[in-house]
């Protein structure tokens, strides 16, 4: 389970603290057909990322690499009745891997032991006094409101859910501030540090201090990561491996499309830096 937080509201009243560099505004040419700054500006939307700027870039990077590999189809003479299904048939004929063997799955499944078993994960429930990351004295106000909320429910034990209810920014305050099941890696760092150190059972005794502002947190139960036996999930580890050798193929086939083409307006790298799981291939 992702957990996700909800940063405050910008204020209606605030102007932008940055603006932040305009946005390229030209055309980027693939072999000659021209991928347009609105072009790269309808997909941004699907490249959700930290900055405007980062979003463009990879937006523009999968309509490169989409461009690329249309390309390709067109040149091997491949057209399906849809887009997609084109470039599937393209990748069907282009790029093939070999079949793993066991020595090769033990190695995989050694390697990647994250990859395997059951994940570290915390049951625990929170308060959030939202702020602007970027406000002092609104961070300020709302850690003040945060140490009341927190030494309420120290004082009172099993106070959390009604003040969830009440005070809590986070749609969880539905749920009286119950997060559910969070997984190691699913959450900012520093929640996690604080769920880490904590006993089952135990209010984190501070404040926790996060981008959305200050947390009241309380954690009910910690379940250890387990490993598990190679012979227990080797359909899994094999169909991971080959998952894992595809996309480096793909990665590889694109790159050589990206090195023979002629690309003016984005710098894609010599690699063609695409993400083979990702949208670049969809």
């Amino acid at each position: 389970m992702a957990v996700h937080f909800h940063a405050p509201p910008p204020k209606a009243d605030a102007a932008p603290r940055h603006a932040g560099p305009a946005l390229p505004e030209h055309d980027i040419v693939v072999n000659g057909t021209a991928i347009t700054a609105r072009d790269v500006a309808a997909e941004m939307q699907h490249h959700p990322a930290p900055s405007p700027e980062t979003a463009w870039t990879e937006a523009a990077r999968a309509l490169i690499v989409r461009r690329l590999l249309l390309d390709a189809a067109r040149d091997a003479a491949l057209a399906e009745d849809d887009e997609d299904d084109t470039l599937d048939a393209l990748l069907r004929a282009e790029v093939t891997i070999p079949e793993p063997d066991e020595a090769a799955a033990r190695r995989w499944h050694a390697a990647h032991p994250e990859r395997f078993g059951t994940p570290e994960t915390w049951d625990a429930s929170h308060i959030l006094v939202a702020a602007d990351p970027e406000d002092e004295a609104e961070r300020t106000a709302a850690r003040t409101t945060a140490e009341a909320l927190l030494a309420e429910i120290l004082a009172t034990p099993g106070a959390l859910p009604d003040l969830a209810r009440r005070h809590s920014a986070c749609p969880s305050r539905e749920q009286g501030g119950h997060l559910g099941r969070i997984e190691r890696g699913s959450t900012v760092p520093e929640f996690e540090t604080m769920l880490a150190g904590l006993e089952p059972g135990q209010v984190c005794p501070i404040v926790v201090p996060t981008r959305y502002g200050m947390h009241v947190l309380h954690l009910h139960r910690h379940t250890p990561r387990r490993d598990t036996a190679f012979d227990d999930v080797r359909h899994e580890v094999l169909a991971d491996l080959r998952r894992s050798a595809w996309q480096a193929a793909v990665r590889q086939y694109i790159a050589v499309l990206a090195a023979r083409a002629t690309i003016e307006g984005f710098a894609l790298g010599a690699d063609g830096e695409a993400r083979a799981d990702g949208p670049l291939v969809s």
